[in-house]
């Protein structure tokens, strides 16, 4: 199999784990301390990958993957919080129709411009509809630091990392063999 046909598959099983991922550990630890007096639910960082996930899921598996990934996360999350499986799926549905709605007409722009508006858009979406729905507080706090671990840490440094890889490869001598 190439590697193409591998990226899809794979960014599908990330989704739903990062999906997946982010409830448990809310579940478990609830709300965290991330530093300068801002919280955020333990599993934001996976939701933030999510966000990133979700757009690798589209460009190799199409759009209704995406929403095929909700599902299986919210069916995954039911055994651990039913509760959080409802407020996940309500936020991820909003968030990801909302980041769709940004990354799809952007995409022929490049991916990076794409990921990092659409993130961002995605971001606050769930971010909002996440607290509310699962019962948490929406202060300064907890939205500033939601957004900080979905923004900058699970958005910009993945998006920094791909835009360097993708540079340095582009310099390497055609002759030399690219993975």
């Amino acid at each position: 199999m190439t590697e193409r046909r591998l990226a899809g598959p794979a960014a599908l099983t990330g989704y739903v784990g990062a999906i997946t991922a982010a409830n448990y550990l809310t579940a478990r630890y609830g709300m965290v301390p991330v530093g300068a007096g801002l919280l955020t639910t333990a599993g934001t960082f996976a939701a933030g990958a999510a966000l990133l996930l979700r757009d690798t899921v589209q460009d190799t598996l199409g759009r209704g993957w995406v929403l095929a990934g909700i599902t299986t996360g919210a069916a995954l999350t039911w055994a651990t919080s039913p509760a959080l499986a409802v407020a996940s799926a309500a936020a991820f549905l909003a968030a990801e129709l909302a980041d769709m709605g940004v990354y799809t007409p952007l995409r022929s722009r490049g991916w990076a411009r794409a990921v990092i508006a659409s993130n961002a858009v995605g971001a606050v979406v769930d971010t909002l509809l996440f607290l509310l729905l699962a019962g948490f507080p929406i202060t300064t706090a907890t939205v500033g630091g939601q957004l900080i671990g979905k923004l900058a840490w699970a958005t910009l440094l993945p998006v920094a990392a791909v835009v360097t890889v993708r540079r340095w490869r582009r310099a390497l001598p055609r002759h030399t063999v690219r993975a």
